[in-house]
Parts: structure tokens; sequence; C-alpha cells
């Protein structure tokens, strides 16, 4: 294996250590730190997601900032804004939260839907325009937005278009009891040594490395061809089964065909592998298609989601 690669895998492994239970939101935030994108996590309250990240920046040498969402927050808040100074007469751009390496958006529906776009703006752009100038974030930037799916008033949810922008949608779920006194225990140590933050392991520049050298992995035209059959069943269903065309109102977009063909190649670099293979891509198809399948009101009422769909067409979609 590469210097890099043993890099990349001694801080996951640090970090599975490091935060119990959570191995597979791990695994996905580091997947979509590689494909340079950004994850939107829904789960309870108190699974470890803002450590995890935050965790994620200090073994990387990051700048890390985290953004309560309210529902009186503005967009200034998060891209900054031009502040007056007195002593010179003029106005000085401050820069607001959004301009760190790795960003928490925490529970990013409390907020209206400007402030939404303010920060799904600077994801796609990877921009922040104020006063008729354009300020740049930094080269290694990933935002990971939470939401709580236990409350819902005082909300807004995000809209189908605007989730399109999140490379993957992660779920995760309370623990089991085994893992639950792992989770104890581990709390009980922290306590006992004091909390102590861990060493740095890598810098920016392994990490845009990590991306270069992931991304060079092979994927043979046979696998290439599952990867698109899967995203065009989702929006031609009925070609496997008629049912399911009454499930879904619109497939996922050509985005969604880009961030599986990326992190299936980074789960296969990962597995230590130099080729991507049907697996790969079936590790990370639910969370890169369950927000892009937008379901028609009689799947709704009959309570089908997005992921009965997608494990649905894995059955119906041949393999290569």
């Amino acid at each position: 294996m590469s210097e890099t690669r043993n890099k990349i895998i001694a801080l996951k492994n640090f970090m599975d250590a490091r935060i119990i239970g959570q191995q597979d939101l791990v695994n996905k935030l580091i997947i979509t730190l590689l494909a340079d994108g950004n994850a939107l996590v829904e789960g309870a309250p108190g699974l470890a997601k803002t450590k995890a990240i935050k965790t994620l920046a200090s073994l990387i040498k990051a700048q890390y900032n985290r953004i309560q969402f309210t529902p009186d927050l503005l967009p200034a808040d998060i891209t900054g804004s031009d502040i007056y100074v007195a002593s010179t007469g003029e106005f000085e751009f401050r820069k607001g939260p959004v301009f760190a390496n790795l960003v928490l958006a925490d529970e990013i529906n409390r907020a209206p839907a400007k402030v939404q776009s303010a920060l799904l703006e600077a994801m796609a752009e990877r921009q922040v325009s104020v006063g008729g100038k354009s300020y740049k974030l930094p080269e290694l930037f990933m935002v990971m937005a939470t939401q709580n799916p236990i409350e819902h008033e005082g909300t807004y949810s995000l809209p189908e278009a605007q989730l399109d922008r999140f490379l993957m949608y992660i779920k995760i779920n309370q623990p089991e009891a085994e893992t639950e006194k792992k989770i104890l225990r581990l709390g009980r140590q922290e306590i006992a040594v004091g909390g102590a933050e861990p060493e740095p392991v890598l810098d920016v520049a392994d990490v845009l490395s990590a991306r270069r050298e992931a991304l060079n992995v092979h994927m043979s035209e046979a696998v290439e061809e599952y990867l698109v059959q899967l995203v065009m069943a989702t929006r031609h269903p009925d070609k496997y089964d008629a049912k399911m065309a009454g499930y879904v109102m619109f497939g996922a977009s050509p985005r969604a065909t880009l961030a599986l063909d990326r992190c299936a190649k980074i789960h296969a670099w990962l597995g230590e592998r130099d080729f991507v293979t049907p697996d790969d891509i079936q590790a990370v198809v639910f969370d890169i298609l369950r927000h892009r399948i937008i379901l028609t009101f009689e799947a709704q009422a009959e309570g089908v989601t997005a992921d009965a769909v997608i494990g649905s067409l894995l059955k119906l979609v041949p393999l290569p």
C-alpha cells in the first residue's frame, strides 16, 4: 500500500476506536472528505455526530467551525459581512464561520430557507459573494449538516432540489446493548485521563494527495454499466417492476451517477483494492440515492421509503 493510504486507514482505525458503534458514519465521512463532497447526517441527539467531525478535523490539522442553526440566524452569520472601520473610513470584509476546512452545520433544518440557501450556495460554488466581491473558500472544504428526525415543530425541511447538493445522506441509529457498554467504558476512561486531544496524524496536503490517488482506482466497463443501470432504474423502474413505477415520481440526477462513481472508487481504495467491484457500489448506493429519489403520494401513503425502493432495485438490476 502507498504511504498515503496507510495514513488514511490509520486515521479511520483511530476514529473507530474513539467513536464506538458508528463505524459506518466514520467510513462515510472519510469517503465524503476524499470525494470532495458534503454530507447530511440524520440521527437522534447524542449519537456522536459532532464528536465524529470534530475528531476528524483534529486528526488532519484542519480548521473546524461549528454553526448552530436557529430560526433567528441570518445569512451573514454564516458567510460573513462588510464591516465599516472608522479608523480607515472603509468597509472591511469579516469572514464568517463557513471559512473553515470542516464545518458542522448543526440542525440545519431549524433555520429558514434564506440561511439554508446561503450555506448550500457556498457548498456548491465553493465561494461566498458579499458586497459585489467573491471570496474563495479553502481548497479542503467539507460541510457535515445534521438534522434531528424526532422533532418537527419549528423546523424547515430542505427542498428536494437542495438536498441533491449533498454527496451523501447518512442515517444513523441507536447502538445495541453491547456497544452501549463499550461507550460507557470509553466515557469513563476519557474522564479519567482528562479527555486529552488526539495528536494530528495528517495534514491537508495528505488529504488532497489521497483524493487524487483514490480517484485513480480502476473501474471496468462491466461494473461501470452496472452503476449506470442502477441510476437509470430509478428513472425508469417500470422496466423492472410495474408496481415500482407507481412509487417513484422522479429518479436520481446525473449528479448521483458522478457521486456513485467517486464514492465506489474511494470505498475500494479504503478496502486496499485498486479496482471497483459491485460490492463497492452497493456499499454506498443507499447514502447516495436516498435523497435523490422523489416518491409519489401513493408510496408515502403505503409507507414505502426511498431505502425500500433502492433495496428492491438492487435485487432487480442484474449484476455484471
